[in-house]
């Protein structure tokens, strides 16, 4: 696929068959960070600047805090990017940047900054979605190829896509209220766990006993998934031990086997309706212990599973860059605008 230079309309050449060093920033929530990836799947360069420190204290990502810290990290997050791959902006191909979804004033930090060094260079600008980006990770390092079904699981969204190829990416179903990443957050606060809770509620689950309280799924049409039900069951869960010991341990374990179950269930009967023999696992909750092995045990019946390196999980730009070097679906327009909410993938 041709890509435009920013300024002078060049054409350059990017995607599958192309040799490219793309550089990509990400800001959507709270980590800056800055990639260098070669072909979409070589990273020579991966630097993350994370503010959760910051936001600990709070509970929870304040935007504005946020947005802040990405304007004093992102010089220096590329700088360092340039110095550990040992390249030069005039060997950049192209400069990629997280469009949406995230918080709008973190994203216009990476975004326009990677619209000003695809200026300043001349070379072409690749706008990204975010939920591309979590896909894509499962390229980094590896020789995957679509189709497959992949499992999106972070913070804010859940889905299941039906990836075709790498410009027919369709949602197959998504969840009506909570997103994974929210329930697991949400639940860890009614047990006072400390920020981030889904990373302590999964450490705590591990001591635990799964079958301890019978936590109940929802029945939701087709691939969608609901999870404030759940949330709510948690909730009398917890009130009910007033006064006395909370069985900390054997509640997060029993939520954890109930959201891990429903998650894998949808994708093996996605993978059964298309036939597909792959299926990965994308998104900052795809470092969950519980989700990621139930993932890899559908390989029993002949699946293979993909999933990011633990780094690449969480928001990072190497997922970016390879998202721009691979999807056809892109915001190349250098007026392209931020946005807060899902878009087409």
């Amino acid at each position: 696929m041709k890509k435009k230079s920013f300024f002078t309309g060049k054409e350059v050449e990017i995607g599958e068959g192309a040799d490219n060093i793309i550089m990509a920033i990400e800001s959507s929530c709270d980590e800056t960070a800055c990639a260098i990836v070669k072909n979409g799947r070589e990273v020579l360069a991966n630097v993350v600047a994370s503010q959760i420190k910051t936001h600990a204290k709070y509970g929870g990502v304040i935007p504005e805090i946020a947005a802040r810290e990405h304007l004093d990290t992102i010089n220096p997050v590329i700088q360092e990017a340039f110095e550990s791959s040992g390249l030069k902006p005039e060997q950049i191909d192209a400069f990629a940047g997280t469009v949406g979804p995230g918080l709008v004033g973190c994203l216009l930090v990476g975004l326009n900054a990677a619209k000003t060094l695809a200026l300043i260079y001349d070379k072409p600008f690749i706008g990204i979605n975010h939920l591309n980006g979590h896909v894509s990770a499962n390229y980094l390092n590896t020789d995957l190829k679509p189709p497959f079904v992949a499992l999106l699981v972070s913070g804010g969204h859940t889905q299941v896509l039906n990836v075709k190829s790498n410009s027919d990416i369709t949602i197959m179903g998504e969840t009506i209220d909570d997103a994974v990443g929210e329930a697991y957050d949400k639940v860890a606060r009614l047990m006072g766990l400390p920020y981030p809770g889904g990373a302590t509620l999964d450490k705590l689950a591990k001591e635990g006993n799964p079958h301890a309280f019978k936590l109940p799924e929802a029945k939701v049409d087709g691939y969608n998934f609901s999870f404030s039900g759940l949330k709510t069951a948690v909730l009398r869960l917890v009130k009910s031990f007033e006064g006395k010991e909370l069985p900390i341990n054997n509640i997060c374990a029993s939520f954890q086997e109930c959201v891990s179950s429903t998650l894998v269930k949808k994708v093996k009967k996605a993978l059964e309706e298309t036939g597909y023999k792959q299926a990965v696992i994308a998104g900052g909750v795809a470092a969950n212990s519980e989700i990621r092995k139930k993932m890899f045990e559908l390989e029993n019946l002949g699946i293979k599973v993909h999933a990011p390196e633990m780094k690449y999980c969480t928001d990072n730009a190497a997922m970016v860059a390879s998202s721009a070097y691979f999807f056809t679906h892109t915001y190349d327009d250098p007026d392209t605008e931020v946005f807060s909410r899902v878009k087409n993938l």
